[in-house]
């Protein structure tokens, strides 16, 4: 299989661009003047939007309202299942318009009720990185030929280590390094993405009683291998210091309580060694998790041309860019990777070497039920 391939959502072009040449951009490169659309001129009032804690956006807020004159009114939240409890709150309340999870969790949104399709009449497809928006990436943000998610920002989640007290190099790093005694006390993870770790490193020993992707298609099965995976991670557990669940958290766990290996988001790692501490960031010989962020709008969005203004903005080069520097990760519009910083650009050349980028391991579609026991296993093994 070709390395182009085996990157289905990020598809040719995209990955390695992004990667080698920008995982992010300057916001204050931003000098271009934008193309205004008629619908923004005429737009007004506010927009409310749900997204991740965390993370600046009060120059992304402020272009957009120059631009279009509508208000951001931002909610933030720590994770996914906070974002997904609050759509389910705001089907009463009508406080949020519309929110930003990744694209596997989009099916979970629909099933619950709580979202609507796009009107694609008005957002331009061709306005994005095409691989972002064709193939697999298609398919999960698409239901019964309507599409419910358009893509904002995407990047990956590997090892984050210290470069003195956990030094880590391609070809040998692993997510087992997570799970090794010598680590005792050192590291940080999400419960579920260390469980899901540890399931990839156990395939990859080939010691599931199933594939570890065949997890999410049928509960059985997840339920037989995850039984495996948790009893395993229960073993490794004296090796967490600190669980994390925002991005806060996680460079917590580094800044004040004394982890050297954690298993985190990138801009976490560019975070920490842009702020001159010892630390870096490497994809695991099995290959880095990758994820693909975006925009779901919400069932009874009060402000639904607004909302739709925003996504229009952020498939621009300039409002991507914005938006991608913020998150410290990569842009989805044409033209938006031409605004690179360089130095983020080494930073992501450094974490992906060699084959890296061939081993991608994008997160798979996620149901309702998946969820729910995902969520049990990960509970169980923080109260381990």
């Amino acid at each position: 299989m070709s390395e182009d391939s085996r990157l289905p959502l990020a598809g040719r072009g995209v990955a390695r661009r992004s990667l080698l040449k920008s995982g992010a951009v300057l916001a204050g490169a931003i000098a271009a003047p934008a193309i205004v659309s008629r619908s923004a001129l005429s737009s007004s009032g506010e927009v409310n939007y749900m997204g991740w804690a965390g993370y600046d956006f009060k120059d992304e807020f402020a272009a957009f309202t120059k631009k279009t004159g509508i208000k951001v009114n931002f909610n933030e939240q720590p994770d996914q299942d906070a974002m997904l409890a609050q759509s389910k709150l705001s089907l009463q309340t009508g406080t949020v318009d519309f929110c930003e999870p990744t694209v596997e969790r989009t099916q979970a949104f629909i099933e619950n009720g709580i979202v609507q399709p796009w009107d694609m009449t008005k957002l331009d497809l061709n306005a994005y990185e095409p691989g972002l928006v064709q193939g697999v990436a298609a398919e999960m943000a698409t239901f019964d030929g309507k599409r419910y998610f358009v893509p904002a920002v995407w990047g990956t989640e590997a090892l984050v280590y210290n470069t003195e007290q956990a030094p880590m190099v391609y070809g040998t790093a692993s997510l087992g390094d997570l799970f090794d005694p010598k680590y005792v006390g050192a590291v940080t993870v999400r419960p579920h993405s260390a469980l899901a770790a540890m399931g990839r490193y156990l395939d990859s020993q080939g010691k599931l009683p199933h594939p570890f992707i065949d997890s999410y298609k049928d509960m059985n099965v997840m339920r037989q291998n995850w039984d495996v995976i948790l009893a395993e991670a229960v073993k490794a557990k004296p090796n967490v210091a600190q669980f994390w669940k925002s991005e806060n958290e996680a460079q917590a766990a580094f800044r004040t309580n004394g982890c050297v290996l954690g298993q985190c988001w990138d801009s976490t790692g560019f975070n920490l060694q842009n702020d001159g501490l010892p630390i870096s960031y490497i994809a695991p010989k099995e290959g880095a998790f990758a994820w693909n962020q975006g925009y779901l709008l919400l069932k009874n969005a009060k402000n639904v041309e607004q909302a739709t203004e925003y996504a229009k903005f952020i498939a621009t080069p300039e409002g991507s860019a914005m938006h991608a520097a913020s998150f410290r990760a990569n842009p989805v519009a044409k033209g938006a990777i031409d605004l690179a910083e360089p130095k983020v650009a080494a930073f992501y050349k450094a974490a992906f070497p060699g084959d890296a980028l061939s081993k991608l391991w994008w997160w798979p579609l996620q149901s309702s039920e998946f969820l729910k026991l995902r969520n049990e296993y990960a509970d169980r093994f923080q109260a381990s």
